[in-house]
């Protein structure tokens, strides 16, 4: 049921997403949704901790076997493309914060930085920086493939071109470190 309701999310954004659509599409009435999930928030949060399995596994697998800007730009481009293909499950990532260790969102938030802490191992950053690193990684990635998937990027200059000048904005940045 989590995956039929990231799939919708998907097709009609996360906002949009209501108990009853989705029993709706399923073929069930609301109340036997609750029999799975404990309400909407339940939903939206199990669609996140998915969302954040997916990311880490699309980033975790495309940087295998990479170092340095290799596996910048595979990061990049894996983090990217998961959110231009699934922009609701995505969406639902946003702001949800774990409600303690053992939640699940803190699990998937944890396989996600370890994906990119591992990009960063190419790079001398120090120990002390890895947390900045990793919201610059997070926040630049994060923010292209946003404005990307919303439609915020409407000017003449090739979307592609500029993402592929982002990584190497990136990866001297992270070498002049």
């Amino acid at each position: 049921m989590v995956a039929a309701g990231a799939a919708l999310a998907d097709e009609v954004g996360i906002a949009r997403l209501t108990m009853g659509l989705l029993a709706e599409r399923l073929g069930v009435r609301t109340p036997s949704l609750y029999k799975h999930v404990g309400g909407q928030d339940d939903l939206n949060r199990r669609i996140a901790a998915l969302a954040l399995r997916e990311a880490a596994d699309a980033v975790g697998s495309a940087v295998q076997g990479y170092a340095g800007r290799d596996a910048l730009a595979a990061a990049a481009r894996a983090f990217r493309a998961f959110v231009l293909e699934h922009p609701g499950r995505y969406a639902a990532t946003i702001g949800v914060e774990p409600a303690g260790p053992d939640d699940p969102i803190a699990a998937a938030g944890e396989r996600t930085l370890a994906a990119f802490r591992a990009v960063l191992r190419g790079y001398d950053v120090p120990d002390s920086d890895t947390d900045h690193a990793l919201r610059l990684l997070r926040s630049l990635f994060h923010g292209f493939a946003t404005l990307q998937s919303a439609g915020g990027f409407q000017w003449s200059a090739d979307i592609d071109e500029s993402f592929e000048w982002l990584i190497v904005f990136t990866d001297r940045g992270l070498r002049a470190m």
